[in-house]
Parts: structure tokens; C-alpha cells; sequence
């Protein structure tokens, strides 16, 4: 399927001759609207003409194509862009080309050179950007390219000016791939070799002419495309060729000891391995980069002496040779106890997100309930101490730094319920230590008793960075491992937000971790701000299980084992996709605003119900209509007064699944302040739409017009009709998923 650019707004600068003009030819022939702007100057930037740009305005004209000219310098950023508004009503893309040259060797590089090449390519290309960039934000949709060169990625005799400035051009693109990532505006910079007026005063003729400009083209078509999802890359292109840079660095080697002063003599001793690009890393953002700086900070604080970067510890003599399993798998850590009453179970419950707001919750929140409970996953907390107080530092054979210890994987089986009130003891032991090569995994088995009663069972999967490379094996039978979800749309999807101090609150329970509450300990290990508990999303994503399919008795609840994959940030809303099979819940846990994965490969096991036949499904079971209306429930509960007033309506819906009726839910805007009940509903609706799941989504979506689905048949609609109109009210501004 071709790549179109219909309905889509392009801005070219420098498109006069050479790469502009290729540029906007070709995105005027895939259907894009095109500002054709050139000042008509020389190479070296003197003079002006409009008869450049307004060629290259007749060449797309006379092909049937839509474009405008603009003559302004790309100095006066804003007035390129309001010619996009005033012809089109909108900017898409924009393509920072223009360019000019003034070599001079660096000696006689004068102010006036110097300055000229950083206005035009530099600046010039920030105000046209920046005159671009709300617009792109307030429409979520943005592309932008910047021309880069190899003098600037290598460096080139004469061009200190323009290898600087093009240099300068990657900088700034990369911030904006940060910056625009949530707003979909996504930035890219290319690096062209390409036959042009700038290349023919640097190249031979006849290479000039070989290599041609619409060998260059279309890479910039694709990374403007909607499609493309590349942000943040640096690409060189020519003769039909293209490549990827990155950064590369080596394992670098630490040159200083503790307590002692750092001289220039120990970096010339090891030079040579500070030097060594031999299993050099590849760092890919300054969080990755700072990491580093915090690993250096901890092995010299523990160690005091000279050695390698801890990354590089299996290939040296550092952390690596530091692990023996021989002597730690076996070993037992010192018991610990942990004595609770009632507070710590509501504690924790508050912790992972429990509220008063929902009556279900209050069993695990008022110590007066007669079914007052402890949630399930307060298991883990007894047994964590294992892991806090410092035990694995005392076990033979586990030379570890603790800077470069992530949390991996969590497993937890219950015996019993869990009392809400109590003495426990843990007794933790090493199950096995595996090495992954870039790391290695240790397997901590704890077991928590009540007296002589075993209550619970926890396995930490705990990954050390850098730890790998001692010969060990890679699997073990020992551990409890993580199980994918079936391939099919899920029975269940629960939203629910966490809060800015969910943190703050959770590490009550145990967890001090300055990760979690201190913004300048999160950036040193490389977040912008503190981070959620693994363990506390842990917890969320459990009692969803709960409530959906166990009706929130604890006594149900048998076993959970999850992966962690990535942060989640306070504030950010977890989203639990759940399959039942059995009675095995499958469970995938995202964040809601980034669709990124923080939970996978996860399940919970439940008891059967005492007395009860197999539970079916919920209706609507597998329909992907359920992640929309669940989001327009928590939404209802938002903001649905505000609703209410804008809609007044009562709309009913049936959900339809290989031609039979699979859903039915009922939005009620009426009412008090509104409500979403699925199945059958007591009251009338005013309006009530039947739509097979998949059109629907395409609906939601905007893919598919309403109207149009109305009219093919797609859409069948009973009551008052003229209420459809308000359901973009519903649909467009609350079922974003």
C-alpha cells in the first residue's frame, strides 16, 4: 500500500533547486499541500528572488498538485508558518533544508562567516520549528526533519562554521524527539549526500552528478509519514543507500581510589583501556548515560581501588568474577520477624490505590468490618526485610554491587489467609544463581511462618547489570516462571489512577528506597522523577483480579507471579488486561497514557468458589468495545455531572460479534451524575445503537465516519436520532485509549 500524504501540510525550506525541490515535488505528488519556501539567495547567502520557489510552485501546479510559495528568510520563522495557515488552515511537516555555505579555513573563518552559517542553519531552523511546535502539539501530530552533514557528524577542513552549526542541529533534534514524544511529534535528522549548489563546490562533477537528490527523498517521506514511528534518529543517506548512527563508548576504566587524590599520571598508565572499544556499550539517552556515573560513585565508595567501569565487570577482573554459586546457592540469610496489627494491613491496602470512594474496599480499610481482611499481596511485605536489611550482602559467593540490583520478577503463593494482626517470621534462602551474560539472577526463596505454620511463600528474581559472564548456567528448574497471555482480546480491562503520592504512601509499608520519594536520588539513576514501587503496581493489578473475578474474598486467592518490564510514574493510570482460563488469570498490566507494558508474562491462580459451578466469562467477554467503555465508566466517575449537562440523554448500545448480539451497555447522562450499567438496563434509552464490535472500534477510532457507517447499514440506530450527534461528546473527548 502507497504511502499518502492527503490532507497533510508540508513546509519545505531551502525547496528552491537540489533536496528541497526534490522534497516538495515528491510530497506534492503523494497528495500534501506544500509551502515552497526559498529567499532566492546565492550559496553564500546574497541576494534575493522569488523566481526559485515560484518554479518549483509551477512544476506541482501544472502536475495537478496543490502548493504555495514564500520568500521570507527562515529568520523570520513565524511568517513561513502563518503562510501555511492562511493557505491551508494547518502544519504537519516541516523540513529544515535551506542552507547556505561560506568555507574558509579556520583561521580566516571572520565574524560575519561565522555568524551568517549559525542564523541561517542553526537559528534559522529553531524559529521555524518553534513557530510550528504548538500547533503540531495542540493537534497531536507532528514531523519534523533536520538536515544535518558528515562535516558535522565527522568534521570536514574549512567548514568549522557549518560542522559546528550542523552538529548543533543534532542536538537540538534530539531534545525535540524527547519533548514531542507525548504530543506525537516526532523529530529526526538526516545527514544527506546528495548532488546540490552546496556539494558542487566540495565534490568532483561527475559524483555531483550521481549522486542525486531523489535518492534522498524518500527517506524523509517515510520518517514525515504517519506510519513511522522513528523519532530521534540520525540517518546518513546517498545513492540509494542509508544508514543508522548511534553513539558508541567504551567500558572506560576508573582512574581513581578512594580517599585519594585523582592525577593525570593514572590516566596515562591506562590510557589504552580507556581507550578499548573491545565490548564498548552503546548508551542510548542521558539516563543511560548518568547510570554509569552512579555505578563509578558506588564501587569506589565499596571497593577503594582502581578497576574497570561495572559494566564491564564479566570481562575483567571486577563484579563478574565476584559471583560463585558453588558457594551461594544453599545459603541460608538470618531469619527476620515482622510484628503488625491492623494499621500496617490499611496501610498497605491505601498504598496500592484501596479507597473509600468504592464500599468493596472497605473490608480492607476499616478494622470494624465484620469481614475485615489483609489483602493477599501484604504478603510480600513480611518477607522483604530479607531483601532491605542487607542480608544477600552477608552470603559467600555474591560479590555484588547493589546500585546495579533491579527487581526482576515476583512470585507469591498463600497457604492460608493472611491474618491482620500477628508475629512472622521469614527465613529466606539462595535457590539458584543464573548467568544471563549481561547480568546475573539470583533467586531468593522466602518462606513466612506464623509460629510453626507456614503462611506464605515469596521468590524474588532479583537481576544484578554487569554481574554476568562467571559460567553459569542461563535456567533453572527452581524458578518460578513467567506465562503469556492467550492471543485473543481480553475477558477484562481494569483503569484505575494512581495518585501523585502514591509513592510516597507506599513506601510506608516498608520499602524506604530513596528511588521512590527523592527527586535528585531518582536522576541519578536515571529517571526524571521518582519512581512507583514494582510492588506497589503488584498490587494493583492483584486486586483488580480480585474484585473482577474473585468478589474480593481473600480466601480465594491463591498465588501471583509478574514480571516487571518498566516504571510506572506517580500520577500515571495502570491499566489491567485480564484473560480467565480455569481458574488462571492471566494478566498484562500497562500505563494507560503510554500504552507502555509494566507487567507481562503475569497470572494470578485462584481457588475455585466453594460450592459454585465453574464461573463463565462476563458478557462481552474477548470484545475489544470493553477497553472504550470501561475507560467511559472511570471517566463517568470523573466528570460525569459535567456530562450530564452537556448530554442529557440516555443512550443504549448493543455490541454485536459475528452477526449475534454479544454486549449490551447503557450510558445514563440523565441522572444524577450519570452511570454506565452493562447488560440489561431498567430504565429506557433514548436512543439505542446496534454496531458489530469491530465497526465500532473503527468508530472510536475515526476511521470510520458515522454518518457513513449509518447510511451503509454498519450503524443501525432506534429512538431519537437527532441524540447521535452527542455522541462525539462521549466518544472523541472521554474513550481515548
Amino acid at each position: 500500500m502507497s504511502l499518502s500524504f492527503e490532507g497533510r501540510v508540508v513546509l519545505v525550506t531551502g525547496a528552491g533547486g537540489g533536496l528541497g525541490r526534490e522534497y516538495a515535488l515528491a510530497f506534492a505528488e503523494r497528495g500534501a499541500s506544500v509551502i515552497v519556501n526559498d529567499l532566492g539567495a546565492d550559496t553564500k547567502g546574497g541576494g534575493k528572488s522569488s523566481a526559485a520557489a515560484d518554479k518549483v510552485v509551477e512544476e506541482i501546479r501544472a502536475k495537478g498538485g496543490k502548493a504555495v510559495a514564500n520568500y521570507d528568510s527562515v529568520e523570520d520563522g513565524e511568517k513561513l508558518i502563518q503562510t501555511a495557515l492562511d493557505a491551508f488552515g494547518r502544519i504537519d511537516v516541516v523540513v529544515n533544508n535551506a542552507g547556505i555555505l561560506r568555507d574558509r579555513s579556520f583561521a580566516r573563518t571572520s565574524d560575519l562567516d561565522w555568524d551568517l552559517i549559525q542564523r541561517v542553519h542553526l537559528r534559522g531552523s529553531f524559529l521555524v520549528t518553534r513557530a510550528a511546535w504548538n500547533h503540531m502539539k495542540n493537534q497531536k501530530f507532528g514531523r519534523i526533519i533536520m538536515t544535518a552533514s558528515a562535516a558535522g557528524i565527522y568534521g570536514n577542513f574549512g567548514q568549522a562554521n557549518y560542522s559546528a552549526a550542523k552538529l548543533g542541529l543534532l542536538g537540538l533534534a534530539n531534545t525535540l524527539a524527547i519533548e514531542g514524544r507525548k504530543y506525537n511529534i516526532h523529530c529526526n535528522t538526516i545527514a544527506p549526500v546528495a548532488g546540490s549548489r552546496l556539494t558542487e563546490t566540495v565534490m568532483p562533477p561527475d559524483l555531483v552528478a550521481s549522486l542525486k537528490p531523489e535518492y534522498v527523498a524518500p527517506l524523509v517521506l517515510w520518517l514525515c509519514h504517519e506510519q513511522c514511528q522513528e523519532n530521534g534518529g540520525l540517518f546518513e543517506v546517498g545513492a540509494g543507500w542509508i544508514g543508522k548512527l548511534r553513539w558508541e563508548r567504551t567500558q572506560g576504566y576508573i582512574v581513581r581510589q578512594k580517599n585519594q587524590s585523582m592525577k593525570p599520571e593514572s590516566i596515562r598508565d591506562h590510557w589504552e583501556k580507556i581507550c578499548d572499544f573491545t565490548d564498548a556499550t552503546k548508551p542510548a539517552n542521558i539516563q543511560e548515560s548518568l547510570q554509569s556515573m552512579v555505578s563509578v560513585l558506588s564501587q569506589v565508595e565499596s571497593q577503594g581501588d582502581v578497576g574497570v567501569n561495572p559494566a564491564a565487570a564479566a570481562a575483567s577482573a571486577g563484579l563478574g568474577s565476584g559471583i560463585d554459586p558453588t558457594k551461594a546457592v544453599g545459603q541460608k540469610l538470618p531469619p527476620t520477624t515482622f510484628s503488625f496489627n491492623h494499621t500496617q494491613c490499611i496501610l498497605y491496602a491505601l498504598g496500592v490505590g484501596m479507597s473509600t470512594k468504592d464500599p468493596d474496599h472497605l473490608r480492607f480499610l476499616y478494622e470494624g468490618h465484620p469481614d475485615f481482611s489483609c489483602l493477599p499481596t501484604f504478603g510480600v511485605i513480611p518477607s522483604q526485610a530479607a531483601m532491605m536489611d542487607g542480608g544477600l550482602s552477608s552470603v559467600p559467593g555474591l560479590n555484588i554491587d547493589f546500585t546495579q540490583v533491579l527487581h526482576g520478577e515476583q512470585y507469591l503463593e498463600l497457604y492460608k489467609p493472611l491474618p491482620t494482626s500477628g508475629k512472622l517470621t521469614s527465613e529466606a534462602t539462595i535457590a539458584d544463581v543464573l548467568d544471563k551474560g549481561s547480568g546475573a539472577v539470583i533467586l531468593l526463596d522466602v518462606n513466612t511462618y506464623s509460629g510453626n505454620e507456614l503462611v506464605c511463600y515469596n521468590q524474588f528474581s532479583v537481576f544484578v547489570v554487569g554481574a554476568g559472564g562467571f559460567g553459569g548456567k542461563r535456567s533453572s528448574e527452581k524458578a518460578k516462571p513467567p506465562v503469556p497471555p492467550p492471543k485473543r482480546s481480553p475477558d477484562a480491562v481494569v483503569i484505575d489512577s494512581t495518585t501523585r503520592d502514591q509513592a510516597a504512601l507506599y513506601r510506608l509499608s516498608g520499602d524506604w528506597n530513596p528511588l521512590h520519594i527523592d527527586p535528585s536520588f531518582a536522576a541519578m539513576g536515571g529517571f526524571k522523577a521518582p519512581i512507583l514501587h514494582g510492588l506497589c503496581s503488584f498490587g494493583f493489578a492483584a486486586r483488580h483480579v480480585l474484585k473482577q473475578f474473585a468478589d474480593n474474598d481473600p480466601s480465594r486467592f491463591k498465588a501471583i507471579k509478574v514480571r516487571f518490564v518498566k516504571p510506572v510514574m506517580p500520577g500515571q493510570s495502570l491499566q489491567t488486561e485480564m484473560w480467565k482460563e480455569g481458574n488462571r488469570v492471566h494478566i498484562q498490566c500497562k500505563v494507560k497514557e503510554t500504552d507502555a507494558v509494566v507487567l507481562a508474562g503475569a497470572y494470578v491462580d485462584l481457588h475455585g468458589a466453594s460450592g459454585a459451578s465453574p464461573e463463565n466469562l462476563s458478557q462481552g467477554g474477548g470484545l475489544q468495545s470493553e477497553l472504550v467503555f470501561a475507560e467511559i465508566g472511570r471517566r463517568i466517575k470523573d466528570v460525569g455531572s459535567e456530562l450530564v449537562k452537556k448530554v442529557n440523554a440516555v443512550f443504549g448500545w448493543e455490541i454485536t460479534k459475528d452477526g449475534k448480539k454479544a454486549a449490551q451497555w447503557t450510558i445514563d447522562l440523565k441522572s444524577g451524575s450519570g452511570s454506565l450499567h452493562k447488560g440489561p438496563y431498567g430504565g429506557k434509552a433514548d436512543v439505542t445503537m446496534t454496531v458489530s464490535d469491530e465497526d465500532f472500534m473503527e468508530v472510536v477510532q475515526g476511521k470510520l465516519n458515522p454518518q457513513k457507517a449509518f447510511f451503509s447499514g454498519k450503524l443501525k440506530v432506534r429512538g431519537n436520532i437527532m441524540l447521535s450527534q452527542k455522541l462525539e461528546v462521549i466518544l472523541k473527548d472521554y474513550a481515548k485509549l
